[in-house]
Formats: C-alpha cells, sequence, structure tokens
C-alpha cells in the first residue's frame, strides 16, 4: 500500500484528526504484515500531534521490528525526518522503559483531569 499524503492530507500534516485519519488508514494493512509506504512529496509543513496520533500511535500497536520492517517514509524532508524521529526516539524508549511510561502516564492522566475541570 502506498499513500500520497499531499492528496490525503495536503500540504500539512499537522492535526490530531489528520494523525488519527492516518492511523485508522495503516494499521490493518501493518497489522496484517503488509509493507506501507507514505510518500510526503509535496508536504511542507508537520507537527509532532500529527505524528504522535500516527506513527507514535501505531508503535503501541505493533512490535518495533514489525513497524521498521513494514512502515517506509519517502519524500520526508529534513524538518519531516526531524520530527518524525522525535516522535520515534519517544515512543520507543515510552514503550521499552516501564518507569518513564508510569510518569508519562500520569502526567497525561493529570493533564486530562485538569482539562476536564476546566
Amino acid at each position: 500500500m502506498k499513500i500520497y499524503m499531499k492528496d490525503v492530507f495536503g500540504i500539512r500534516c499537522m492535526a490530531l484528526a489528520d494523525g488519527t485519519k492516518l492511523h485508522d488508514m495503516i494499521i490493518g494493512e501493518l497489522k496484517n504484515g503488509n509493507p506501507v509506504t507514505l510518500d510526503f512529496e509535496g508536504v511542507k509543513q508537520f507537527a509532532s500531534p500529527f505524528f504522535n496520533l500516527s506513527i507514535g500511535r501505531i508503535m503501541t500497536e505493533i512490535s518495533e521490528a514489525a513497524f521498521r520492517k513494514l512502515l517506509f517514509l519517502e519524500n520526508l524532508d529534513e524538518t519531516g525526518k526531524y520530527v518524525v524521529g522525535q516522535v520515534i526516539s519517544n515512543a520507543s524508549i515510552y514503550h521499552s522503559n516501564a518507569d518513564h511510561k508510569k510518569i508519562v502516564d500520569e502526567i497525561l492522566d493529570r493533564q486530562a483531569k485538569d482539562e476536564d475541570e476546566s
């Protein structure tokens, strides 16, 4: 499967909802062992929320080895490479270090409670 990101999301891959949409588009293929290529040609802006809810979330659902074997990113500019690299690194640390995971989960739980009270 190959997805031309500009055709689906336009020149910006930034929104949370778009990250969720991408996740939903590809997770089934990856879980079935099918390779997925994301072609970023023409995409000009990137933000970590997009990658957190797509790629970061995928890393919670398949092994890191499968992730690296099956998901390919093409035509990603330097900014995009940096942002997605940070997301992958953070997700890898989160899933491999129980203490780190516990701390992050506690912070996120507190933030969610604070937002609910606002």
